[in-house]
């Protein structure tokens, strides 16, 4: 893979992983106050997703290239529909974590994306490591939907 090609693959996921790290944040903002443990959860997802932008500029200042420092515009897209569709609904759990599993869809599409380039083995090594986080985020993310869910038909 040719260096500029990864430096762009990188960029990518460096610009996902600020989505992450802005919509985690956005989502312990619109969390009930009921609700401190999704606050927490939300706060320690977009801390986590924070260390993996640092790691992937890192990264890319290794290669020579200049990294990503802004989220994507898709992102603030994203995240300006949590705000409203938070606003709209009165801040319902359910919703806020819907929306933040729809922002984990698209870091996982961006992550098998970029996994499936050829990408050298100790980048390709970071990606997957990576990559089992935002598996791992979606999960829990998914998990607290449920228990929601679970909750509100109980």
């Amino acid at each position: 893979m040719k260096n500029d090609r990864l430096i762009d693959t990188l960029n990518d996921l460096i610009q996902i992983s600020k989505d992450g790290e802005e919509g985690f944040r956005t989502c312990a903002e619109d969390a009930s106050e009921r609700q401190a443990y999704y606050k927490t959860q939300f706060l320690e997802r977009s801390q986590a997703c924070g260390q993996t932008v640092l790691e992937l500029q890192n990264l890319v200042r290794a290669l020579g290239g200049d990294p990503a420092t802004h989220s994507s515009v898709s992102g603030t897209l994203h995240r300006q529909w949590v705000n409203i569709k938070s606003v709209i609904m009165g801040k319902d759990d359910e919703a806020i974590l819907n929306e933040c599993e729809r922002g984990e869809d698209a870091a996982v599409n961006a992550y098998r994306k970029a996994l499936s380039e050829d990408l050298p083995s100790d980048v390709r090594l970071i990606v997957e490591r990576q990559y089992q986080g935002v598996l791992a985020n979606h999960d829990r993310v998914k998990a607290l939907r449920d228990q929601v869910r679970a909750k509100k038909a109980a």
